[in-house]
């Protein structure tokens, strides 16, 4: 910068004017032996004219000519010298000719410690300013993305209410770009409603038309005393069970396949409640003093038939109390489990036969009321939802049913 300011201004004024060092931009070049200088030397005429820096005082600059550095482009040359004071100088020199004014050696010199540590400064500044841009940009770009994002995130949230079972479909206003995705939903939602309520139709249409003619042979064949009779009648009480059975657990599965439905627990329980309580009046069925707020991800009838199905296997079976209790458990993605427990004081199931209790039309004991498909259905219907059925030891004496199911 200071050897283009001094070629700019031999270059207009020639030999008629001095360069005031002030006008360089740099006091130092004023301060005797700074370390800082700059000369100007004549060379075409038979006594070298010489104009300094008064930092320079009474001595000179050394040419780079003289010690064999070799031009580079435009003709200028850089290399190392010594200084006044003997310390070494960086030193950066052009020559130039002014037509009728002569030809000029202009030359800039300065200590390496005083470029190294501006050179220094520099590198920090450069540094600083890098890291401040690199923050800003981070910084605009995390906004660009989180504001970007923001109506996916509202989308996100909304499926997650219908799948809770708390909306029943996508509202709000979108972006253009996700308007026809919301709209693609609301109408994936309402198509999968349909199938569902075309399956609960045709399930009820089926086990209409299959029950009816089974009572019709089990009274027909009730009249009479024929071993043949009681065969008939053995049989298609056989066949009633397991298309009841069969047509529940095709019911359930297209219950369960619903999207959005949700299910109070604490409502549901106080009503299995007292109708338990009426038909089990020897039995002190015991239920959470207070219903926690929970909630099943699911129909309320299958909520209804997985409890109800469980309290009527420990009523048959307890000796005297039945109790069930409440609670959340955490699972897979974040989400959380409904865990009810039912205990009961009765003779409880051997380690190996609780497997065999939920095989379908399994009776342990026949002289026990049912068709056996109680904890069968159970089983198959919580794991139509994502839950599961387990049997354990329970602290009463008897059995402890443990059922886990989606909570909403």
């Amino acid at each position: 910068v200071y050897l283009r300011a001094l070629v700019a201004d031999v270059a207009s004024s020639g030999d008629d004017q001095r360069t005031d060092p002030g006008e360089l931009g740099d006091p130092q070049f004023d301060l005797v032996q700074s370390g800082w200088y700059w000369q100007i030397t004549r060379l075409d005429s038979e006594k070298p004219q010489i104009r300094a820096s008064r930092s320079l005082f009474a001595t000179r600059l050394p040419k780079l000519a003289e010690s064999g550095v070799p031009a580079g482009m435009g003709g200028a040359r850089a290399g190392y010298g010594a200084g006044p004071d003997g310390r070494a100088l960086r030193i950066v020199e052009r020559q130039i000719s002014v037509g009728d004014a002569g030809l000029y050696l202009i030359q800039v010199a300065a200590t390496t410690e005083d470029l190294e540590a501006q050179i220094g400064r520099f590198e920090v500044s450069l540094a600083v300013a890098f890291v401040l841009l690199a923050a800003g940009l981070l910084a605009t770009t995390a906004f660009q993305v989180s504001f970007g994002l923001r109506p996916l995130r509202r989308l996100e949230s909304a499926v997650a209410d219908i799948r809770r079972g708390a909306a029943d479909r996508i509202d709000g206003d979108y972006p253009t770009e996700i308007a026809p995705l919301a709209d693609e939903l609301n109408l994936l939602v309402s198509a999968n409603r349909e199938v569902v309520e075309r399956a609960r139709t045709q399930v009820g249409n089926l086990a209409h038309a299959l029950k009816t003619p089974l009572s019709v042979l089990i009274n027909e064949a009730g009249g009479s005393d024929d071993p043949l009779a009681g065969k008939v009648r053995e049989q298609t009480a056989l066949m009633r069970d397991q298309v009841s059975f069969y047509l529940d657990r095709a019911r359930a599965a297209a219950r369960a396949g619903a999207i959005g439905a949700a299910t109070e627990v604490g409502p549901a329980l106080e009503a299995l409640a007292r109708t338990f309580r009426k038909i089990h009046r020897d039995r002190e069925i015991v239920f959470p003093a207070a219903m926690p707020d929970l909630r099943f991800l699911g129909e309320r009838q299958d909520f209804d038939d997985l409890v109800g199905n469980l309290l009527d296997n420990a009523c048959k079976w307890a000796a005297s109390k039945v109790e069930l209790s409440l609670g959340l458990e955490p699972a897979a993605a974040g989400r959380s489990r409904l865990v009810v427990t039912i205990d009961d004081d009765g003779p409880g199931l051997a380690p190996d036969m609780r497997a065999e209790a939920m095989r379908r039309g399994r009776r342990l004991d026949e002289t026990k009321p049912g068709s056996g498909l109680g904890l069968s259905i159970v089983a198959d219907l919580s794991g139509a939802y994502g839950g599961a059925l387990a049997l354990e030891e329970s602290p009463l004496g008897g059995l402890r049913a443990v059922l886990r199911l989606p909570a909403a």
